[in-house]
């Protein structure tokens, strides 16, 4: 109760709560990048491997093109979603890019090592998943993300209602198969392995192997709490009407779906608001409608 007081009466200090952990998970993503995925000219999706894809054709380094390309994104993202929103995706795309350079010059100077492997990838694949999973889940489970494709995803899904999952999983395999022109296909399908390691160690991370989670809420302040998801998250509530077996009082119970990266902005809202509040999340395997898939 003292931690939600003293939190709600700082703004610094709950910030300061997510971009700590935001940035190691960057350091720990670009470790996994520049120390394992680089050395073994394996692939990522979305904008860091258009960046990777430039760095091994024309020896770009990937902090630069990581941070040119999102420029443009951050102003469409600004636009269609505002400061407040844009303000961890910014934050985690910064940090990304500095943590490459710090990367690129510690290799330059030979104070760390890189692994290379010498003629089975396999161990390259896993460790490289297992990696860059643990450093994206972090920066996912505390808010952030690292820009890129995650900013075009939301747009298209606030205009088009189109799926978050299926334009950045179209647009991963879109950049990987785009590889195929210069790196060999042994390793694109190391590269999947890889992928589908980090998917899933991200998974772990943020609590959630679904598409969604669902919230029953049940509170002192159900109209509040309902006004504040609506407009911060602008996600749909329902209200049930209940009576409780036990005290026979009638009130309201919060219903609520959210993608698995906002259960925890969810749960800051629903403390902010009553931290006594009754809290059920429950798996989603399949969501259909506004905000989600279409169809």
């Amino acid at each position: 109760m003292l931690e939600v007081i003293l939190v709600q009466s700082n703004p610094f200090i709950s910030h300061l709560r997510n971009l700590i952990p935001i940035s190691i998970g960057t350091a720990i993503f670009a470790y996994g990048l520049h120390i394992i995925v680089i050395p073994n000219q394996l692939m990522e999706g979305g904008l860091t491997g258009i960046a990777l894809l430039l760095n091994y054709v024309l020896s770009i380094p990937t902090s630069l093109t990581t941070l040119v390309l999102n420029i443009p994104l951050f102003y469409i993202g600004w636009k269609a979603f505002g400061g407040k929103t844009m303000f961890y995706t910014i934050y985690g795309t910064l940090s990304l890019s500095f943590f490459l350079w710090v990367m690129e010059y510690f290799i330059k100077n030979n104070w760390i090592d890189t692994f290379h492997a010498e003629q089975d990838y396999i161990l390259a694949a896993l460790y490289a998943g297992v990696t860059l999973g643990i450093g994206l889940g972090i920066v996912f489970r505390y808010g952030g993300t690292t820009g890129g494709v995650d900013i075009l995803a939301r747009l298209g899904n606030k205009k088009r209602g189109w799926s978050v999952g299926q334009v950045m999983f179209g647009m991963d395999i879109l950049v990987i198969g785009s590889s195929l022109f210069y790196i060999p296909l042994v390793k694109v399908l190391y590269t999947l392995v890889t992928v589908f390691i980090a998917s899933r160690i991200i998974d772990y991370i943020t609590e959630g192997a679904h598409a969604a989670k669902a919230f029953t809420i049940v509170t002192k302040n159900p109209r509040e709490l309902s006004e504040r998801i609506t407009v911060e998250m602008e996600r749909g509530v329902t209200l049930f009407h209940a009576t409780g077996a036990y005290s026979n009082e009638s009130k309201e119970v919060v219903y609520c779906v959210v993608p698995r990266q906002e259960m925890r902005k969810l749960r800051e809202i629903i403390k902010s608001i009553d931290p006594t509040a009754f809290v059920i999340v429950g798996e989603v395997h399949d969501v259909l409608g506004e905000g989600f898939k279409t169809e």
